[in-house]
């Protein structure tokens, strides 16, 4: 594992410290300039778009960029495509950060594109994600052309050897002993969206203290037959 600290929580408050990098150290160390930065003048490159399947992180690395960017003084703004309308805030030297760029409705493309137009006056950086690859973003082709011209990463999902370490170190650092037979199932047959795994070890870590009885195949299928999701 590239990075991996002790407050990786479902709920715990997203920071680039807390992502599991595996294969996006670049990427991480990337959004980390940009956020230790005051001016996007300071940038080696003013734009960045961050695409990736649902779950696999773009929105905590959105929300921690612009927490850590906050942090060091810089201007920020943090938008949902879908509350955009017609235009986006002009605050010079300012982190504006939109996440699911795709769900922009018409009048919010253009005033992204006028966003991009004016930037380099105002000192901004646009830090966008999407879904896609730009070329498979459904919007206007100006700003599918704007957001092509950014620098472009995708997040890289964790293997499965790298979701096994996570488990298993942090159910060590419980005091747990998670049996190897309960990880190998989960990653076969559960969500593999890494907050998922971490609910359902937040769920037996409950339950074996409840029931005092050792986290074990047995008790993760009793659990499955009284309700839990996986």
């Amino acid at each position: 594992m590239k990075q991996l600290v002790l407050d990786i929580r479902p709920d715990a408050p997203p920071t680039l410290e807390n992502f599991v990098a595996g294969a996006n150290a670049e990427l991480v160390a990337m959004l980390s300039l940009q956020a230790s930065l005051t001016t996007a003048g300071q940038l080696p490159a003013r734009h960045l778009y961050v695409w990736g399947a649902p779950g696999s992180g773009r929105s905590h690395l959105l929300r921690a960029t612009v927490a850590m960017a906050r942090e060091h003084g810089r201007p920020t703004h943090l938008l949902a495509a879908e509350d955009i309308d017609d235009g986006l805030p002009e605050t010079a030297d300012a982190l504006v950060a939109i996440d699911d760029v795709d769900q922009l409705s018409a009048d919010a493309q253009i005033g992204l594109f006028n966003a991009f137009n004016r930037s380099r006056g105002n000192g901004q950086s646009l830090l966008l994600t999407g879904p896609a690859a730009p070329l498979g973003l459904r919007l206007r082709e100006d700003l599918r052309t704007r957001i092509g011209q950014c620098l472009i990463y995708e997040v890289q999902p964790l293997d499965d050897d790298s979701r096994a370490t996570i488990l298993a170190t942090l159910a060590e650092r419980r005091g747990l002993r998670l049996a190897d037979e309960v990880v190998d199932f989960l990653l076969r047959h559960g969500r593999r969206e890494l907050s998922s795994l971490l609910a359902v070890l937040d769920a037996l870590d409950a339950a074996s203290l409840e029931r005092k009885r050792p986290i074990t195949l047995p008790l993760l299928r009793e659990m499955i037959q009284q309700g839990l999701e996986i």
